[in-house]
């Protein structure tokens, strides 16, 4: 249900609006430990560098767990014609980190490959049917991305 609501007109128009002020104050509520789309869906917050501004910028996404540990992330905005920001970060900076579930883990994004992408849309349908209409309302080809957690460092616990 959830699924099939969140491909309409309806909430591809107002859910660019509503979504992101949500999810701040629902992280902020919880201090960072729940997302409201977490509620819902798997769910984490991407911590990138802009690609123009340098700054950290931090997203909420849905995220598409692989049974190795790494993560799919999607820059469907919405279905919208343009790619998100997060997307262009990523691209520039690719050594990032996730919020999951209050633990932040640093992750290397390497954006999946043109010949890749047709198994890795099939492995995200058949967790979320019906997800690629995204594309196709948006008019272009989405960027898929797969996060690799980074091991961890002993020296500071944090990934390298």
């Amino acid at each position: 249900m959830v699924a099939r609501f969140s491909r309409t007109r309806f909430f591809r128009r107002v859910g660019p609006r509503i979504m992101p002020p949500l999810e701040r104050a629902t992280g902020r509520l919880s201090r960072g430990r729940v997302q409201l789309s977490g509620l819902l869906v798997p769910s984490l917050v991407l911590h990138t560098i802009g690609a123009k501004s340098g700054l950290e910028r931090d997203t909420p996404l849905m995220y598409c767990p692989e049974d190795d540990g790494r993560m799919l992330v999607t820059g469907s905005n919405f279905a919208r014609d343009a790619h998100p920001a997060w997307t262009a970060n990523l691209i520039a900076h690719p050594d990032a980190v996730v919020s999951l579930r209050g633990r932040r883990i640093a992750v290397h994004a390497t954006r999946v490959a043109d010949e890749e992408l047709e198994q890795v849309w099939s492995f995200i349908e058949r967790q979320w049917p019906g997800y690629r209409g995204y594309e196709r309302a948006s008019g272009r080809t989405l960027r898929i991305f797969r996060l690799e957690p980074l091991p961890v460092r002993p020296d500071t616990g944090r990934g390298a």
